[in-house]
């Protein structure tokens, strides 16, 4: 038994309560938002923004914006750059809208471009980058090699499930729901269910026909049939996995 767990029972409930009560108030004064020191850091913090306490790693933050009525968990990391201070080729970095919720734990690391539009929410733990370590040279280790980068944007109204990994040139759309650990790369269209890893169209909306599963829709068009009304669909083509 633990030193603190020996403790007279009415002394260790005490001092329980106490350590709660400490951490509450430290929740309340270490919460950061738009009208604080640390919020008028950032390129913009909309009103009623908040990143609850305790912070993850968070630096360079006047190439960060955030929206309005944003929410970001505890432990959450909003990086742009590899360190504090870098000298940023683009600016924002990283811009999240309004009205969005980012889950504890979450990782958005940014580096060229990562927009995050309106009114998104993501579960706990998802990790968002815009640049990777490229493998072309098979004799040099991976971490040496010089990363790539490319832009990153999420449509609005999207929803990203818990461990979800967004890769550099990920463009996924509006209205999309992401299921838990998967990983995203390429395009993702409006309006559809993506999953697996890597992430590939498993459900989207069709006008007039509602949800519909990818794999019904795939066999009505390779059998000829009509899949009317369906918008923005043209071909096969259009339907592919996501890549």
């Amino acid at each position: 038994m633990s030193w603190p767990r020996s403790l007279p029972a009415p002394l260790r409930r005490a001092l329980s309560r106490l350590v709660h009560s400490a951490w509450d108030i430290a929740g309340e004064l270490g919460a950061i938002g738009p009208d604080d020191r640390w919020g008028r850091r950032f390129g913009a913090m909309g009103k009623g923004a908040c990143l609850l306490f305790p912070q993850g790693a968070i630096y360079n933050e006047h190439h960060i914006q955030i929206g309005e009525g944003t929410l970001v968990g505890p432990n959450t990391c909003i990086t742009a750059g590899m360190a504090p201070g870098q000298a940023m080729p683009t600016d924002p970095v990283v811009r999240i809208g309004s009205r969005c919720i980012i889950g504890r734990g979450s990782h958005i690391v940014g580096h060229w471009s990562i927009e995050i539009g309106d009114d998104i929410q993501t579960g706990p733990y998802v990790y968002i980058t815009d640049q990777n370590h490229t493998y072309e040279d098979p004799t040099e280790p991976i971490g040496s090699q010089w990363p790539t980068e490319a832009a990153v944007r999420i449509g609005s109204g999207s929803w990203l499930g818990a461990n979800v990994i967004v890769l550099p040139g990920a463009q996924i759309g509006e209205h999309v729901v992401v299921a838990g650990g998967a990983v995203v790369r390429g395009v993702v269209p409006d309006r559809c269910v993506v999953a697996g890893v890597p992430a590939k169209i498993v459900r989207r909306w069709i006008d007039g026909r509602g949800w519909v599963d990818e794999s019904d829709v795939v066999d009505a068009l390779s059998r000829g049939g009509d899949v009317a009304p369906v918008k923005g669909i043209a071909d096969m083509k259009d339907i592919a996995p996501v890549s």
